[in-house]
C-alpha cells in the first residue's frame, strides 16, 4: 500500500487491520478495483507482510531479498525507501517480479541466481529469506493443501531451507540482520531450522520481536520471540495465514 491509507480504506471498502494491512471482502476483479492500474497497492496476506516489517526503518538502506518472486516483500521494502536487490533462481518468476514492480512504479535490482551460490558484492546489513516451503500455512485459503503435501515434501524442502539459511547467514556483515520466514505450519520448516542453525555454531543470535512491531499481536509471538501466526489469529477479521519468522543478528 502506498499513499493515504484512510483514502484507500474508503475507496476499497476495506478494513484496516492492526498490522497496517487493508482487507476487503472478496468479490470483483482485482484489476478493476480503484488504484490497481495506478500501482497504488498490491495483494499480499497480512501475515506475509509482517516479516519485512521486522527490519524497522530501511529508508536509504540496502536490503537483499532472497527467493523474492513474485515480489510482495520486495515491493514493501522498496516502498519503504530501501535499495533492494531481489534474487530468484527462476527466470520466469523474475519476469513476473519485474512486471509487478513496473506496475507499482517501484525500483529494485532483480537478478536471476541461485541464492545458495550467489554472493553479494559486499557483506549485507539486511537480508530477507522467504524460503520455498510446503505452504501449509495457506490452509485457510487453500483447504486442499494438506491433501497435496506429503511428509517427503517437508523433508525435501527442509533440506533446501537449511542450505538457503546457511548461505544467507554468510551474506551478513557483522551486526547485520537476517529475517528468515516460511508460510508453513511445519516445525521442520520453521523453528527447527533455527535450532539446528544455532546448534551448528552459526555466528548469529536471536533478536526477539516485540508486540508493538506487529500491531500489538502478542498472541503471534513465541516464547523465544519469534513470529508464529496461525489461521485462527485475527479471527474477527477472517484470520491470518500461518507464517513463521525469526530475526537473527550476526555476532
Amino acid at each position: 500500500m502506498r499513499g493515504d491509507v484512510e483514502h484507500w480504506r474508503q475507496a476499497l471498502d476495506a478494513t484496516l487491520l492492526p498490522t497496517g494491512s487493508l482487507r476487503r471482502n472478496a468479490g470483483g476483479a482485482i484489476m478493476s478495483l480503484p488504484g490497481y492500474s495506478d500501482g497504488a497497492w498490491w495483494v499480499q496476506d497480512a501475515a506475509a507482510a509482517m516479516p519485512a516489517m521486522l527490519f524497522g526503518n530501511v529508508a536509504g538502506a540496502s536490503v537483499i531479498d532472497l527467493c523474492a518472486a513474485p515480489g510482495g516483500k520486495t515491493a514493501q521494502l522498496a516502498a519503504a525507501g530501501a535499495r533492494v536487490t531481489a534474487i530468484d533462481r527462476s527466470p520466469r518468476r523474475v519476469e513476473r517480479l519485474n512486471a509487478n514492480l513496473a506496475r507499482l512504479s517501484l525500483r529494485a535490482e532483480c537478478l536471476v541466481a541461485d541464492a545458495t551460490q550467489w554472493t553479494p558484492p559486499e557483506p549485507a546489513r539486511f537480508v530477507l529469506l522467504d524460503a520455498p516451503c510446503t505452504a501449509t500455512g495457506a490452509i485457510r485459503r487453500h483447504p486442499d493443501v494438506p491433501h497435496l503435501k506429503t511428509p517427503d515434501d517437508v523433508t525435501r524442502l527442509a533440506a533446501v531451507q537449511e542450505r538457503l539459511l546457511a548461505a544467507a547467514v554468510e551474506m551478513l556483515a557483522p551486526g547485520g540482520m537476517l529475517v528468515y520466514c516460511t508460510c508453513s505450519l511445519e516445525p521442520q520448516e520453521g523453528v527447527q531450522q533455527v535450532t539446528r542453525l544455532l546448534a551448528r555454531g552459526a555466528r548469529v543470535e536471536r533478536r526477539a520481536i516485540k508486540p508493538e512491531e506487529i500491531g500489538g499481536l502478542r498472541e503471534c509471538l513465541t516464547a523465544d520471540g519469534d513470529l508464529r501466526t496461525l489461521p485462527c489469529h485475527l479471527a474477527d477479521y477472517d484470520g491470518l495465514d500461518g507464517f513463521y519468522a525469526v530475526r537473527l543478528v550476526r555476532v
